[in-house]
């Protein structure tokens, strides 16, 4: 019985870490998940930004060009 609840005991300690650090990588994966939100909004600033310019410039040409 005692041999029962010891590894009851080991398993569960294992189980109690596995959760601290599946919590930890949750939380690491959240932050690089909002980090590449961010960088991915930054770029489609840019890139309309770009766009932007870019048809202001089409419209400067000539019509027969």
């Amino acid at each position: 019985m005692k041999a029962e609840f010891d590894s009851l005991e080991q398993k569960l300690a294992q189980l109690v870490q596995l959760s601290h650090r599946l919590r930890i990588e949750n939380h690491e994966l959240r932050q690089a998940l909002a980090e590449s939100r961010s960088n991915e909004r930054q770029c489609n600033d840019k890139v309309e930004q770009a766009r932007t310019r870019l048809a202001k410039l089409l419209k400067q040409l000539p019509e027969d060009a």
